[in-house]
């Protein structure tokens, strides 16, 4: 691999990262509109299309850590819930 292409992979991920961070926290507030009774037709479709998008971020971002000899897969501040998430 050229070395001047680890900064730009690296500018990659962290983007796709935070991108994925957006996306997690989109769909956990959608999921907590489908658990308490508050959704509709579009909330489903919309959670369906985050829920898409989270898993090609996923696929993108272990293909990158790969690559850069990072751990694949390893924990993202997004799967982090909260006490109340976890409680509910």
């Amino acid at each position: 691999m050229e070395e001047a292409r680890l900064p730009d992979l690296h500018e990659e991920l962290a983007a796709l990262e935070a991108e994925e961070a957006l996306v997690s926290a989109s769909r956990r507030r959608l999921h907590h509109q489908l658990d308490f009774g508050f959704a509709h037709e579009t909330t489903r479709v919309r959670e369906r299309e985050l829920s898409d998008r989270r898993r090609e971020l996923h696929r993108r971002i272990d293909e990158l850590r790969d690559v850069l000899g990072l751990p694949v897969g390893a924990r993202r501040a997004s799967d982090e819930s909260t006490p109340e998430q976890q409680a509910g």
